[in-house]
């Protein structure tokens, strides 16, 4: 079922799946093993593929000299967790895909990682097929030194994953979170750090809660939000022609992509484009959400009403070849008024932006680049919609599905949009009705199977999409299901002598080290979506083991959050809600039209000033409470 897998079925390279049968195969030849992890949108993991993997000879060495096993990383995320932090530990350096691991076939730790290896030596990276052969020459020869680096790696793992905890981080830790992010922000493009740029969506939700009012320089927090999200949506991270946004930057300037659309990122850009749009009535924030919630809605949506994962970075063997064009492409399609308007707004008049030969769409930032007239963006996106289109990898994950739940249902409130709250009530619906089969949840949905037992960040995301939604669509089946996921979290997934929340299910074997991630990466941690979830789950239903729950999340991340908060952003905005919980507004009662002029009254009053979550109460639910 996994579009990743299939696009290596026909390598030369044998590969196995992580599996049972694989690992004893590896053992009972003492072979090491070569682990591959990728996903189908990675342009890179593209690259490797057909310079390495397609190669008979490369392929043959590989063969010979190790078991080979291909993990789709969407799939099997517990894998790529350990073996990230792993590469971190053994090179000193982030880590990204394709990510390379060689791998003891005894205890299952590796020795040796990396991410991509060219086919010659380039770029300080030696040749893959000499690696291949010095990484296998140097197992043979030093095994006592390979299980003992391997002991010492499961340590240090270990001691990460333990951490720190203790007592709850204070408000010291929000303040010093602010001023790293003022010291970070790239004032010039905005956004934080340089190439590659990334949107760092969790970091961007961490400004938006810190610009809001009473707090100490609460504006600059604003400045920094309003100005990032602006210059993105004038950017070339954003898709001017079906409104999504892609997964980075190859440059600091926001200017060229890699060209993959990544669910997660538009479902968490979303909500916090349309409270922007709302907060500062911006045309070109409105615009930017309204793009991405018609992307998901027309290009990303199944008819069962769940999301697809991704769109490829390629497209007909070219990196950004559905996007990329040459003026007199858009001469021929437009008439001369339009043309004129979309060479200003696009700088086609300029000097190429895309490998000195071709022109990405980037909005001019200038005020006379004016409006681009609508009739002319749509023939260019008919236009393109004839080229050969890139991979749309259909798999529906149930953590970023629940994104979506959420980032639709925020949206949907922020700017008064019945139907992309009907969107978020559908994908929560499909979550339901099919990723949950008698009280357990699954990962993934692919070609009509269920795959995989879920993980922490299902169960949170999904969790907390469904306290956001219930805020403007009540449903106490709803309200149900949170409470069966929540026992969940609690029963299969807690640290019960440290806090906190473990990656996978206790049922679930794991190599090296059962994971209990608090740091953000693209997505924030589960743990600190966990902790909100069960904060607002605790202060609705008024059960103290939820909210028992989030405060040891919080004293388990004690000193993270206290030394390192940037890493956390998730875990702060939890913090938040901890030392200043949103007000709690419940309106009971049987007559719903009423309940819902007294909730819109409540988020009137309070706009700006107080931050609330609001619940108008069916009967059935008036009645329980």
């Amino acid at each position: 079922p996994s579009l990743y897998l299939r696009q290596h079925a026909e390598n030369p390279v044998h590969w196995h799946p992580w599996d049972d049968e694989a690992l004893a195969l590896a053992r009972d030849q003492d072979l090491p093993i070569l682990l591959s992890i990728g996903y189908s949108a990675c342009h890179w993991c593209h690259v490797m593929a057909h310079e390495s993997f397609e190669d008979a000879e490369t392929a043959a060495l590989m063969n010979r000299l190790f078991v080979n096993i291909k993990v789709d990383r969407e799939e099997r995320p517990d894998l790529d967790r350990v073996y990230q932090l792993s590469h971190q530990l053994l090179t000193g350096r982030a880590g990204g895909w394709p990510l390379t691991v060689f791998i003891d076939p005894r205890d299952l730790a590796p020795f040796f990682a990396g991410t991509y290896f060219p086919p010659a030596p380039r770029h300080g990276l030696p040749a893959f097929t000499e690696l291949l052969q010095k990484v296998r020459r140097w197992f043979d020869e030093h095994r006592d030194q390979v299980s003992e680096q391997n002991r010492q790696l499961a340590e240090a793992i270990a001691s990460i994953q333990q951490g720190g905890g203790g007592d709850i981080a204070g408000e010291e830790a929000v303040d010093t979170a602010l001023a790293q992010l003022r010291q970070r922000y790239d004032g010039r493009h905005g956004g934080f750090g340089g190439a590659p740029k990334f949107p760092q969506a969790p970091l961007l939700s961490l400004v938006e809660v810190l610009s809001r009012g009473g707090r100490a320089d609460s504006d600059s927090a604003a400045d920094m939000l309003r100005d990032s999200l602006g210059r993105m949506a004038h950017s070339g991270l954003r898709d001017h022609l079906d409104g999504g946004f892609f997964r980075y930057t190859v440059d600091g300037a926001w200017t060229i992509p890699h060209f993959e659309k990544m669910l997660y990122d538009n479902a968490m850009l979303l909500p916090l484009y349309a409270e922007a749009a709302q907060r500062w009535n911006d045309p070109l924030l409105r615009g930017a959400a309204e793009g991405i919630a018609d992307w998901l809605a027309t290009e990303m949506r199944h008819e069962n009403g769940g999301f697809f994962a991704s769109i490829d970075a390629d497209a007909d063997g070219e990196e950004g070849g559905f996007h990329i064009w040459q003026p007199e492409e858009i001469r021929a399609l437009l008439d001369d008024e339009e043309y004129e308007a979309v060479t200003t707004a696009f700088g086609l008049d300029g000097p190429p932006n895309f490998e000195d030969r071709s022109w990405h769409l980037v909005r001019r930032g200038d005020p006379e680049a004016g409006p681009v007239p609508a009739a002319a963006l749509e023939k260019l996106r008919a236009a393109r919609s004839r080229r050969t289109p890139p991979g749309v990898d259909t798999k529906q994950l149930t953590a970023w599905n629940a994104l979506c739940v959420e980032g639709l249902a925020r949206a949907g409130r922020a700017l008064g949009r019945a139907d992309w709250l009907d969107l978020a009530e559908q994908a929560l619906d499909f979550l339901h009705s099919t990723l949950w089969k008698d009280g357990e949840l699954y990962a993934v949905h692919a070609r009509g199977e269920i795959r995989f037992t879920a993980y922490l960040d299902d169960h949170a995301y999904l969790l907390n999409g469904i306290m956001v939604l219930l805020q403007d669509r009540w449903n106490s089946a709803h309200l149900e299901f949170a409470v069966e996921l929540a026992d969940c979290l609690l029963d299969r997934f807690e640290d019960r002598e440290s806090g906190g929340f473990y990656f996978t299910p206790d049922s679930q074997e794991v190599p090296i080290h059962r994971m209990r991630p608090m740091q953000d990466d693209a997505t924030p941690a589960g743990n600190g979506i966990a902790a909100r979830a069960l904060l607002a789950l605790g202060h609705l239903t008024a059960e103290t083991r939820y909210l028992d729950a989030a405060e040891r999340i919080l004293a388990a991340a004690g000193d993270e959050l206290s030394q390192h908060p940037l890493g956390y952003a998730g875990l702060l905005l939890a913090l938040d809600d901890f030392l200043h919980p949103p007000a709690q507004v419940v309106i009971c009662g049987a007559d719903g039209p009423r309940a819902e002029t007294f909730k819109a009254a409540a988020r009137r009053v309070t706009q700006g000033r107080l931050r609330v979550n609001c619940y108008a109460l069916d009967a059935r639910a008036s009645a329980s409470l």
